[in-house]
């Protein structure tokens, strides 16, 4: 992974909010953009391209097909499909499946080696259908997973106890979904455990837990009834991502990852899980010594995504 390049499959509000992320950060050398609408990537790039003068870096930006993937380090499925009127879960679940399938044929036919990042949703479930499209190892396909939800958490919390929320570190884990949850009990405030800060201070209790939680929970709907749709923490995330892989940092991040049986759940799925990343993809997923509620909690929401895997024409 010599030189730092990206292609972006999905030109939509999250590909372009992570591409202009990526360009503001100057975190890549050269952008590639695809999409089923040729004209659209064009332009999107012209109007990346035009800002460079401001960048913080050098960059090639273009649009292109997916033989641009032959050499990149890293590419990023954003691409996928609304559900319809009347159209079940299910139905969804599977058009969004066919689209990964395409996306991810396309991507190994050109000689593909690097990683795959999915962040188009349910994004557990498309993960795991890009990798077993990719016939790559699991480690070099990964998913965003809840990332974006533990951001989120990390931002409640500190607006509670005014502390930095680059400070707070903790975790949401399981399905990027309605089954994730709060890892309480490996929530720290710097090096304080979350909990010794509940007992500490007066600006948060236990009761207050809850209320973060569904904050968090409840964040993609606030927005979306406001907005429509949710793409700038999302392109922020994923540029988290990229940077922990290019430079090879051995960062953990909760991401989508194959389990493999490093948790007592079952092992064929993808869930989101804290992983050390570097330029090899996933090196290993941590092991928390969860509480008993939490893994309660963690195989709830395991069985809610082998479920629906079971369900789908795969």
């Amino acid at each position: 992974m010599s030189k730092s390049k990206v292609v972006i499959v999905g030109t939509g509000f999250v590909g372009m909010s992570y591409a202009y992320a990526l360009v503001n950060q100057g975190t890549i050398e050269e952008l590639v953009l695809i999409d089923v609408n040729k004209e659209k990537a064009e332009g999107e790039a012209m109007d990346l391209n035009h800002g460079l003068a401001f960048a913080s870096r050098k960059m090639t930006i273009k649009a292109g097909d997916y033989s641009e993937c032959k050499d990149a380090g890293l590419v990023v499925i954003t691409a996928g499909v609304n559900q319809k009127p009347g159209e079940t879960r299910i139905d969804l679940l599977n058009r969004n499946a066919s689209i990964i399938k395409s996306v991810t044929q396309n991507i190994m036919s050109s000689g593909f080696d690097g990683i795959i990042l999915v962040a188009s949703n349910p994004v557990d479930i498309l993960t795991y259908v890009a990798w077993k499209e990719s016939g790559l190892p699991s480690s070099k396909v990964l998913g965003s997973g809840t990332s974006l939800d533990t951001a989120r958490l990390r931002y409640e919390i500190s607006k509670y106890i005014h502390i930095d929320a680059r400070n707070i570190h903790a975790y949401i884990l399981g399905e990027h979904g309605d089954s994730e949850f709060v890892c309480w009990s490996k929530a720290y405030v710097g090096t304080k455990p979350m909990l010794d800060v509940i007992e500490s201070m007066n600006e948060i209790n236990f009761e207050d837990l809850d209320h973060i939680y569904a904050k968090v929970k409840n964040a993609a709907q606030e927005i979306i009834k406001r907005k429509n749709a949710t793409y700038y923490g999302i392109g922020m995330a994923l540029v988290r991502i990229t940077s922990a892989i290019f430079d090879n940092e051995n960062s953990i991040l909760p991401i989508s990852v194959y389990n493999n049986g490093v948790y007592d759940i079952d092992s064929d799925l993808y869930i989101g899980l804290p992983a050390v990343i570097n330029r090899d993809g996933v090196h290993h997923v941590v092991n928390l010594k969860l509480s008993n509620d939490e893994q309660e909690k963690l195989k709830k929401s395991a069985k809610i995504l082998k479920d629906s895997l079971n369900q789908m024409s795969l």
